[in-house]
């Protein structure tokens, strides 16, 4: 997403029996969602997801653990999915709430719970092993609130992110349940395949994660059809004023979905920037990739092939950039987003910068970009060393351990972008491009611990105190 401990560098372990610290994935057959969903044209939308779970976990589990993302944005619960500098912006029409219902499972017994009924856990009759697949069923009501937000109804179009009941990542201590957070992007999951079915009013156009490969209209609906690969989560944005613009970056093709005139031009710079990160750090994993404006209260929002970016963003052009490369690091290269934003957002930041770096056109520059990252943190943390006394600076902590948007911003982002800088005045160019290429070869389709990025740095160079000092807060900026 764009927004205006002791770690030490050592090689990544690959433990057996647990995937969430992955090497480079291996083959099986992985884990398949169906999803078949009907949009009504207003705040609801009823759907059903069949999850082929395939247990590579190497344990034997009990139950099946799914994320309701939805439900964060119910009425009483237990944390804003929305935070209070955002709210003006994505309340457009006063308060408004949604929520998900489940209204039938099959495959076993079915509980709500966690810490903010975001938890669906599914008991099935018996065990299920290693390597054993396990298929269950869930039918759910979204009611979507009127928000410029990731999921709601919002100004032009309809957000359907996070929409369905989607599996929890697994840990080396088992299901990570994570509640929802207004601050960051909460969402951590492991990769798999999706067929989906999305039938809408026809007057509505569907962006999509997924490669489109039907649409049937009939009775005055639209049904589409769509299949990904490889995927942590699909998404999905519908509007009846969409303008369709088509780019090509390689084998890639690009969709712009505009609402504006100046959504135009994001067409041309995804299609750039994609290219150069595919060039840079590594084949893009999909074929389709799709920018779409549309209502969000933050500037951007990535989801696997598909980014969102705010219809009324004032740098559209450099979110736009910051979303491509979460392509490689999030939707490619996961990581735990919840306990280590810095990994991916920092990452898509200094991307950014290298693409600007190389294509001065854009009237951004290397030295501009570290320079006005500097200036906000150590704004950031003269302000916070008055108020509290002392500013925590420390980058790995839990999203709800964040103040909020700004201290937030500016850890995961400003502070990590100045990190990387480090890091690469420390390897030289050529050493740091080929880190980052061995990170991605490495961990794509796999959820990263923060010691395999280190890894592929200190494989490199004796970096290991700039990441000590950097992520411990030790570091003077």
């Amino acid at each position: 997403m764009k927004r205006a401990t002791a770690i030490i560098c050592a090689a990544a372990i690959c433990a057996a029996g647990t995937p969430f610290y992955g090497c480079a994935p291996q083959e099986s057959e992985g884990t398949k969602y169906r999803i078949t969903a009907a949009y009504d044209g207003g705040n609801t939308l009823e759907g059903r997801v069949e999850t082929d779970f395939y247990n590579d976990t190497g344990n034997a589990l009990d139950c099946l653990k799914f994320n309701l993302w939805g439900n964060a944005f119910r009425e009483g619960a237990a944390s804003s999915p929305v935070s209070e500098a955002a709210k003006a912006d994505a309340y457009y029409g006063g308060e408004s709430y949604g929520g998900m219902e489940i209204t039938a499972v099959t495959g076993g017994e079915a509980q709500t719970g966690g810490d903010d009924m975001n938890i669906l856990c599914i008991t099935p009759a018996e065990p299920i092993y290693p390597e054993q697949r396990l298929t269950v069923s869930i039918a759910f009501v979204l009611k979507l609130a009127n928000v410029n937000a990731r999921t709601g109804v919002a100004e032009g179009a309809v957000n359907l992110g996070n929409f369905y009941p989607v599996l929890c990542a697994y840990g080396g201590s088992g299901w990570l349940e994570y509640a929802y957070c207004p601050t960051g992007d909460p969402f951590v999951s492991q990769t798999a395949d999706y067929e989906v079915e999305l039938t809408v009013p026809e007057e509505f156009l569907v962006a999509a994660s997924g490669e489109q490969t039907a649409v049937n209209r009939a009775d005055g609906n639209a049904t589409y059809k769509f299949e990904l690969s490889g995927a942590r989560d699909f998404a999905a944005v519908l509007s009846r004023q969409f303008e369709v613009v088509t780019r090509q970056a390689g084998d890639v093709r690009i969709k712009c979905y505009c609402l504006n005139e100046s959504g135009r031009s994001l067409a041309d710079i995804a299609a750039e920037s994609l290219a150069y990160f595919e060039e840079t750090f590594g084949r893009y994993p999909y074929p389709e990739f799709s920018i779409v404006q549309t209502g969000l209260a933050q500037s951007g929002m990535e989801y696997p092939a598909l980014a969102m970016i705010s219809a009324d963003c004032g740098d559209a052009v450099y979110t736009a950039v910051h979303e491509v490369a979460h392509q490689w690091w999030y939707a490619a290269v996961g990581s735990d987003q919840y306990m280590h934003a810095w990994q991916d957002e920092g990452l898509a930041e200094y991307s950014a910068l290298m693409f600007f770096e190389s294509h001065p056109e854009y009237g951004f520059t290397r030295a501009g970009l570290i320079s006005t990252a500097t200036r906000a943190y150590r704004a950031y943390f003269s302000v916070y060393s008055q108020l509290f006394d002392d500013a925590d600076t420390g980058m790995d902590r839990a999203l709800c351990d964040f103040a909020g948007d700004y201290e937030y911003a500016n850890i995961a982002y400003n502070k990590a972008l100045i990190m990387f800088e480090a890091l690469r005045e420390a390897l030289g160019d050529g050493q740091f491009r080929a880190a980052l290429q061995s990170y991605y070869s490495s961990y794509s389709a796999s959820i990263a611990p923060p010691e395999g990025l280190m890894a592929a740095f200190c494989a490199r160079a004796d970096c290991e105190g700039i990441f000590e000092s950097f992520i411990q807060g030790k570091v003077i900026i």
